[in-house]
């Protein structure tokens, strides 16, 4: 896996990479929300905690198909309010390997499939060899 942070030419980043290159199978994890595995809302209220839950979905769905949050080359995060970003940068710092960040891109919407949902993060992982 390669990461390129930022090539010559490209604007600033903030915790992310323009670019990932990687070779291997490829796992797709689909947009986690934040509910608990009994299906309850986390933190109905409370961004922070919904964006760790979120995490906690990401990283039990990678580890289920044998990936870790490490593997990540790809980040889709869904914000219904942009107010929670720095609580989001934040938090994906906690779980992410910063000196190799994905690739991400960030969309404010108008809603999610819940009305109290506040994030939704899909992701793309490279899965790593048999033998690593």
């Amino acid at each position: 896996m390669q990461h390129f942070v930022r090539p010559a030419g490209s604007p600033p980043v903030n915790g992310y990479s323009h670019a990932v290159a990687f070779t291997g199978a490829m796992v797709a994890v689909s947009g986690q929300v934040p509910l608990d595995a009994e299906g309850r809302i986390v933190g109905e209220a409370d961004a922070g905690a919904q964006i760790h839950q979120v995490f906690a979905n990401v990283d039990t769905a990678l580890r289920a198909a044998g990936a870790r949050l490490r593997d990540v080359v790809k980040l889709t995060v869904y914000l219904t309010d942009l107010d929670d970003l720095d609580a989001f940068r934040r938090i994906r710092d906690e779980y992410l390997d910063m000196a190799r960040p994905p690739a991400c891109s960030l969309v404010k919407v108008a809603g999610l499939v819940h009305p109290a949902f506040r994030v939704e993060v899909d992701a793309l992982a490279a899965l790593p060899p048999a033998d690593a």
